[in-house]
C-alpha cells in the first residue's frame, strides 16, 4: 500500500457541532405519494429497472416505493443511469450509479428485512426516534437521514467519508469510493505496507469525529476503505452524538477493535491508550 497518500483534508476546525437532536422527518415522501399514484411514468420507470439484470433482486429491496424513490432521484438529476452492485448485506444493498459528475453509489435500505432489534441500540434514548415506535418504514427513513446527516457531519470535521449527495425514502447516494474496474477495498482486505501511518490516520479520524460531537459505533477494519493512497471511513449509519446514553461504550468498543486490529499489524496500541487519545482524557465541551 502507498503510504504518501494517508493525509488529512485541509479544512478549518469545526466551529461548533449544531444541533445534535435535529429532527428527522419521518412522514411521507414525495416517493410514497408517487408509489401510491402509479403514474404511467413511473410504472414504464419500474418495468425498465426491473428488467435489468443487475436489479434482479429480492423483493425486500425494490418494493413499489422504493422503485419510486429512485424514479424521484432520477427526476431529481442525482442519478442518470444504474450499474451493478458494489455489495449486499443484511440491512442494505450498494450499487453503482452514474450522477451528473461521474459514478455514484446508491446505498437502499430493506425496510421489511431491516433487523429493528439491532437498530435499537443506537436508537434507544435518541429523542429523534421517540414515536417511532416498531414502525420499521419510519425507523429506516429516520435511519437513513441520519446517515445523511452524520456524513455531512464528519465531512465538515475533516474525516474522508464517502459525500453525501441526496437521500429520499429509504435510498442514499453519495460519492463512490472506487474506480471504473474495482470498488475501494476495505482495510481488511488489503496489506498494509505501513501499519503505523495508517494507525495515526484512523486515531486522527476517531478524535475529529469525537470532536464534532459523534461517535461511529461500528469502527473497525471492515468500516474503513482505502483508495488511491487514502483511507475513508463508511457506514456511519449507526454513528451516534456523544451525549447518546451508550456513547462511551460504543466508544471504548471502537477504540478496542481498532487497537485490537493494528496491534495484531505490529502497532504499539492499546484500546485504552486510543480511548485516551480521541477522548484527551476529557468529554469535548458542548
Amino acid at each position: 500500500m502507498n503510504n504518501e497518500g494517508f493525509g488529512f483534508l485541509e479544512e478549518d476546525a469545526v466551529e461548533g457541532v449544531g444541533d445534535e437532536w435535529e429532527e428527522l422527518d419521518v412522514s411521507d415522501t414525495e416517493a410514497d405519494r408517487i408509489a401510491r399514484d402509479q403514474d404511467r411514468e413511473f410504472l414504464e420507470f419500474r418495468k425498465r429497472i426491473k428488467n435489468t439484470e443487475q436489479f434482479k433482486v429480492e423483493e425486500s429491496v425494490f418494493d413499489d416505493a422504493t422503485y419510486a424513490a429512485l424514479y424521484k432521484l432520477v427526476q431529481d438529476g442525482h442519478i442518470e443511469a444504474f450499474g451493478g452492485p458494489v455489495s449486499t448485506g443484511k440491512e442494505a444493498a450498494v450499487y453503482e450509479a452514474l450522477g451528473p459528475e461521474g459514478t455514484v453509489a446508491v446505498k437502499v435500505y430493506r425496510v421489511s428485512a431491516s433487523d429493528f432489534r439491532q437498530m435499537r441500540q443506537y436508537l434507544d434514548g435518541d429523542p429523534r426516534f421517540e414515536g417511532i415506535g416498531s414502525d420499521k418504514k419510519k425507523v429506516v427513513l429516520a435511519w437513513v437521514r441520519k446517515e445523511f446527516a452524520n456524513l455531512r457531519r464528519a465531512l465538515k470535521a475533516g474525516v474522508k467519508v464517502p459525500r453525501p449527495i441526496a437521500a429520499e425514502r429509504n435510498v442514499l447516494v453519495m460519492e463512490y469510493v472506487g474506480t471504473e474496474t474495482e470498488r475501494g477495498r476495505r482495510l481488511a482486505e488489503v496489506h498494509i505496507e505501513n501499519p503505523q501511518t495508517a494507525f495515526e490516520v484512523v486515531r486522527e479520524y476517531a478524535r475529529r469525529l469525537y470532536d464534532a460531537g459523534l461517535v461511529h459505533g461500528d469502527l473497525s477494519e471492515y468500516n474503513l476503505v482505502v483508495h488511491e493512497g487514502e483511507l475513508y471511513v463508511i457506514d456511519l449509519g449507526q454513528a451516534v452524538t456523544v451525549h447518546h446514553p451508550n456513547a462511551r461504550d460504543f466508544l471504548e468498543r471502537d477504540c478496542d477493535n481498532v487497537a485490537a486490529f493494528f496491534a495484531r499489524q505490529g502497532v504499539d496500541v492499546t484500546g485504552e491508550s486510543l480511548l485516551e487519545y480521541v477522548t484527551r482524557g476529557e468529554p469535548p465541551e458542548r
